[in-house]
């Protein structure tokens, strides 16, 4: 499923339509965001290095780790870094995010010449001017042509900690509806925010997936589990929940492991599965059939059918039961058939005003 949502970011947007935007939410209980984060951060990278991703380039906003933690991280996992001067800018927004160092030392930004990856933002309050240099760097990418660039934000809860809610949901959006960007993807901590501001980020999100924490499956009882007393600092779940392009919602899960040579994926265990499907609620009717249930429905003889017993077929005409029928006797001789009693129609009028029935036209006398 993890590998869903990376092939649904490398293909981008199609023309006219907003591009993919990933939320990606962990809290204390299962802090394990970040590596999620990394494992979509490398994958992408890998797709644009080899030309196999819509986007050629990729703006990564650092706001909660240093610029060199992620050119470790891509020199680490086999990505060519001395060539990624061509295809991916920094924007350090972690060293001085609101510029107090910058007043300390009375100087204008810090900038390294030698570093060309690099650039320094130092006014995250302003998030409109953010949106201005997200799309100059990614410019400085790819080009004023046709060609597109994907946003990393490793932290959005940064960016909701620094302006309100409203804000940072307009950036998103705009970001989304850029003709240039072709994907989006961040990191949110969901217990650090209220639910209000949680709902509007999920909301301009076409993919959410939520990191949980691993739970023992079933108890003896056969109940699910939802507490434990410790936390798994190793394991966990990924629960995406994604909007397609018709307008509905696909719901999937995949287990994860955090090892020393990363994070890996598998689909959830059958005893998992089957706990899951524990906990959807009994309704009161089963569309199930036992065996005898079976049987008895075939044992029905519908009114179109008969035993096959050489006996003529009787065909039921809705007036009369297949008994009476039965029990009927034709007589067949020379004879005058004897009458049978005719059934009749007897009508009592509901009082002596009303007219009796008349050949006459009621409207005769109307001029039309």
């Amino acid at each position: 499923m993890a590998e869903s949502v990376c092939r649904s970011l490398r293909d981008g947007a199609l023309e006219g339509e907003l591009a993919p935007d990933l939320t990606i939410k962990d809290s204390l209980s299962s802090p394990f965001g970040f590596n999620v984060f990394s494992h979509i951060l490398v994958q992408l990278s890998s797709h644009i290095v080899a030309g196999k991703s819509q986007s050629r380039g990729m703006v990564i906003v650092s706001l909660s780790r240093s610029p060199s933690s992620y050119t470790g991280l891509l020199k680490m996992n086999g990505v060519d870094v001395e060539s990624s001067k061509k295809w991916i800018h920094i924007l350090d927004c972690y060293t001085d995010p609101l510029g107090w160092k910058d007043k300390t030392r009375k100087s204008g930004d810090i900038m390294d010449p030698s570093n060309q990856i690099l650039s320094s933002y130092k006014t995250v309050k302003d998030v409109n001017k953010l949106f201005s240099v997200i799309c100059d760097l990614g410019r400085g990418l790819v080009g004023e042509n046709k060609s597109r660039f994907c946003v990393a934000i490793d932290s959005l809860s940064e960016l909701l900690r620094h302006s309100s809610m409203q804000s940072v949901a307009s950036l998103l959006s705009n970001l989304r509806s850029h003709d240039q960007i072709s994907s989006i993807f961040g990191l949110l901590h969901s217990d650090l925010h209220e639910e209000r501001a949680l709902a509007a980020v999920e909301y301009t999100s076409s993919i959410v997936a939520s990191v949980d924490p691993f739970h023992h499956s079933v108890d003896g009882q056969g109940s699910y589990i939802r507490n434990s007393s410790e936390p798994n600092l190793t394991k966990g779940k990924l629960n995406i929940r994604s909007k397609r392009r018709n307008g509905r919602v696909r719901v999937t899960c995949e287990e994860f492991k955090v090892g020393p040579s990363g994070i890996s994926f598998a689909p959830v265990s059958a005893v998992d599965g089957a706990a899951v499907a524990g906990l959807i609620p009994k309704v009161q009717f089963n569309l199930q059939l036992s065996e005898k249930e079976l049987v008895d429905r075939s044992r029905v003889v519908l009114p179109f059918e008969h035993q096959g017993n050489g006996k003529p077929i009787q065909i039921y005409d809705g007036r009369r039961s297949l008994e009476e029928s039965n029990n009927e006797t034709t007589p067949i001789s020379g004879g005058k058939k004897e009458e049978s009693g005719r059934g009749e129609i007897i009508y009592f009028r509901d009082s002596d005003d009303e007219m009796p029935d008349s050949d006459e036209d009621p409207d005769d006398d109307l001029d039309i």
